[in-house]
């Protein structure tokens, strides 16, 4: 399953490249051969129906589903099959749907846990991020299961700021919230983005994904069909029809 890393003189090495990746639960395959790359600072967004596998995609990338076969790598250090604590030391860090806080403890206890490859320097850390997110920092002392589902998931985001990463994952960070809040996640999206990270999105908002995005992949039974800039996708007949509601 491991191999030697990446090489590519004169060429720049992808932050993320995934080449022929296989996976799945039990004996059904989810994913077949699949291929993608997110470059330094890029956002890439993954779109495609209810079943096409794109949860189970981070899931792999995250460590948390071992792949079957396929290669993984972060700025050409292959991760295939690695541990969880190994991926995030390369600069991977994924962000669930749900279960993404703990709910009982405190916004600022959150935090600080997020930090735990750096637990040193956690509140320095804590701070800086905040400022992303105004809203955690005036509700520091409440417990995360009290947040309402748009400051729950902006805290979950802060947290995976927490370990410094270089490439977010995030599974459906609108899922499940008011049109206002799911603006107000994109926009911080945006923004931290915009700071350099490098994020792949999966969202079944496919709209707001491709415009947010500078490339996109989407996928359906668990294979690309069709990769290209947000904007070419999002004005392509075939997939507004199929993707997007008209």
């Amino acid at each position: 399953m491991r191999g030697p890393d990446l090489e590519r003189p004169g060429e720049a090495v992808p932050l993320l490249e995934v080449r022929d990746l296989s996976a799945g639960y039990g004996d059904n395959d989810i994913l077949h051969g699949l291929s993608l790359r997110v470059d330094d600072g890029e956002l890439v967004a993954v779109i495609g129906p209810n079943g096409a596998g794109k949860s189970t995609l981070l899931k792999t990338l995250a460590g948390l589903l071992r792949p079957r076969s396929g290669r993984i790598a972060m700025r050409g250090a292959d991760i295939t099959g690695a541990g969880t604590q190994r991926i995030v030391a390369s600069g991977l860090c994924y962000v669930p749907q749900e279960a993404n806080v703990f709910p009982s403890l405190s916004v600022w206890e959150n935090l600080t846990i997020g930090a735990w490859t750096a637990p040193g320097a956690s509140n320095e850390r804590a701070r800086t991020v905040v400022e992303l997110f105004p809203v955690l920092a005036e509700r520091r002392r409440a417990r995360a299961g009290t947040l309402s589902g748009g400051e729950r998931q902006m805290l979950a985001m802060a947290m995976a700021l927490m370990v410094n990463p270089r490439l977010l994952l995030l599974d459906e960070p609108s899922a499940g919230l008011a049109p206002a809040l799911q603006r107000l996640v994109f926009d911080r999206v945006r923004e931290i983005n915009a700071r350099g990270l490098g994020i792949l999105l999966v969202e079944q908002n496919a709209r707001e994904s491709l415009a947010l995005c500078q490339r996109a992949y989407v996928l359906a039974m668990g294979r690309v069909r069709a990769e290209g800039p947000g904007g070419v996708l999002r004005d392509d007949p075939d997939i507004r029809r199929l993707y997007l509601g008209g």
